[in-house]
């Protein structure tokens, strides 16, 4: 594989590829799996922890598993913008050539979760018990004992890191998108934190047993997104006058109110001690890290995933140019900025090592 500066440089430089329409997606299945017990990082218990997952195209093909954003169900893999550049006939990771697995994380969408009916007796989860979930799901629940290929956007980014160092000859290879291994910190965890804090020092939030959603949900969530994610670019195309940024603010207050506040606060809390910095040279799989220059959450100037990309044995980066049409921390939702990448890459890491 090529040197990782040659790639820095490829990834500023490279003109983006982009597919004229999305391809329509292959039939996905729905299913549960439940675990009968399930242990936490702290030493809680809970019986009977459901993971809801979808998947597409045949058990018996090689199987990739994508992992989703915080608070994202993994139903976002069906996307037009994301599955349908990537797993139509023909593309980077076409469905009937491979066997696509999205889970839904503990604490969203359909898999156990605080709303459930356990409120803050939930027990406390974070990345690693995220992590040994998927694995069992995988393992246990689907009967996948190898990947070939892991791909995780944003959160499922930084658990892409982890599952690389956990399990290392389990997968020929990996994509960690709007990611780094770094530990959570500076404006990311700052942001995170308060955005917790704004939900429970409403004193609706009625240490968790409230009846109704606490109003500040809705505006802390809205703030949180357009402070996070975006890209500065694309908000000044979309605003460039008051009137028109009063008109996407209205829009996101606007907008329905779907999320429960104790599922959100465990959601966000359960990034607080993610750090995968340490034994990155336990990762064997050869990696292509996407990043978006515009990222909000995961600057590249500060120079911090450059410096532990030193520590991979093969691993190269991606780094979209910001522009209008990026969108900062969201902009790897997009697949249409690295299919050509990724395709490549695929290509590359076809055999097994």
């Amino acid at each position: 594989m090529q040197h990782l500066t040659s790639w820095l440089a490829l990834g500023l430089l490279l003109p983006l590829s982009f597919s004229v329409n999305a391809a329509p997606l292959p039939a996905a299945t729905e299913g549960d799996w439940v675990a009968p017990q399930f242990t936490f990082h702290t030493g809680e218990t809970l019986a009977n922890l459901k993971l809801h997952y979808v998947t597409l195209g045949n058990p018996r093909n090689p199987a990739i598993l994508y992992l989703h954003g915080t608070y994202r169900p993994g139903s976002d893999v069906l996307s037009k913008d994301f599955g349908g550049e990537l797993f139509g006939p023909g593309q980077p990771l076409d469905a009937n050539k491979y066997y696509i697995i999205s889970t839904d994380g503990i604490g969203v969408g359909q898999s156990s979760k605080p709303s459930d009916g356990l409120r803050t007796k939930f027990p406390e989860y974070n990345y690693t018990d995220l992590v040994q979930a998927q694995y069992r799901l995988v393992t246990e629940g689907l009967g996948v004992k190898h990947l070939r290929l892991i791909i995780g956007n944003s959160m499922g980014g930084m658990q892409t890191w982890m599952w690389g160092q956990t399990w290392p000859q389990m997968m020929d290879a990996l994509v960690p998108m709007a990611s780094q291994p770094a530990e959570m910190s500076s404006r990311n965890w700052m942001m995170r934190r308060l955005l917790v804090e704004s939900i429970k020092q409403d004193p609706a939030w009625n240490n968790g047993n409230y009846s109704t959603q606490p109003p500040s949900l809705r505006l802390a969530n809205a703030m949180f997104s357009v402070g996070t994610s975006g890209g500065t670019l694309a908000y000044q195309a979309a605003a460039p006058t008051r009137a028109q940024a009063d008109k996407l603010v209205d829009e996101r207050l606007g907008a329905p109110q779907t999320a429960d506040a104790n599922d959100f606060i465990y959601q966000w809390q359960s990034s607080a001690d993610y750090n995968a910095a340490e034994g990155l040279d336990k990762i064997q799989a050869p990696m292509l890290v996407i990043n978006s220059a515009d990222d909000e959450r995961n600057p590249p100037e500060t120079g911090r995933l450059e410096a532990s990309m030193k520590a991979l044995k093969h691993a190269r980066l991606l780094l979209i140019p910001a522009s209008a049409d990026t969108r900062g921390h969201g902009t790897t939702s997009m697949a249409k900025f690295y299919s050509k990448e990724l395709r490549q890459f695929m290509q590359e890491t076809e055999t097994p090592r």
